[in-house]
């Protein structure tokens, strides 16, 4: 099932670094291709006519689109090597569960505290802090949220660390003071080279949001 594959992406997408870790933990050879979001390429509009949007992952030249329906296909196609999502029925629907709970928080939280300022931002880093207190609670004292090997929520989360630097430096606080425990389950993901070559640098993302900010004149 391995074939000519090839990943649609933005460096600084914590949602095609979601593919781009399933694919390196898993050790599948890919073509990465940059796209330029402001001239999206033909071969992006061809294969994702319905949100024109990355990351797009393209197996035999068959698009899969949306990120966690991605990792889940990575996991399906090559289910024999370093499995991510749980075999147990109950246990793939905590798991997707969290991986649902993350997409409709932890993205639009973190966009307003850089996009916003006053009681607005204020509201939006105490959300974003409640809920990754939520998914402390859920790791507990795990290595990982899969157990002693990264898994599918693991997966869906860690990219949002390269952003992190990003939202504090923009709300002025510290996530690691209120979330410890999130903060060195990260360190854990960041030992495996799968997640550390997958993610940009956080000072690089950090200057990408300042540019946005020029650009949508938000000061």
């Amino acid at each position: 099932m391995a074939g000519e594959l090839v990943l649609l992406d933005f460096w600084p997408s914590p949602f095609g670094m979601r593919s781009r870790i399933a694919l390196a933990e898993k050790g599948i050879p890919y073509e990465y291709r940059e796209e330029d979001l402001r001239n999206k390429s033909d071969l992006l509009l061809q294969m994702n006519p319905v949100h024109k949007k990355i990351p797009v992952l393209i197996h035999n030249g068959k698009p899969v689109c949306e990120s966690v329906i991605q990792v889940q296909y990575i996991d399906e196609v090559w289910h024999d090597k370093a499995p991510l999502i749980p075999s147990d029925p109950y246990q793939r629907a905590v798991a997707r569960f969290w991986v649902d709970f993350i997409d409709k928080k932890i993205y639009e939280l973190g966009s307003k505290i850089w996009k916003t300022k006053g009681e607005e931002q204020a509201n939006a880093k105490k959300e974003f802090i409640e809920c990754l207190k939520l998914l402390e609670g859920e790791l507990g004292d795990k290595t990982y949220f899969g157990g002693e090997s990264l898994g599918y929520v693991d997966v869906a989360l860690v990219p949002f660390y390269s952003w992190f630097y990003a939202y504090e430096k923009c709300g002025d606080f510290s996530i690691e003071a209120e979330c410890p425990k999130m903060i060195a389950w990260v360190k854990r993901c960041m030992q495996k080279e799968s997640v550390a070559k997958s993610l940009p640098d956080q000072e690089k993302v950090y200057e990408f949001i300042l540019h946005l900010k020029k650009v949508f004149g938000i000061e």
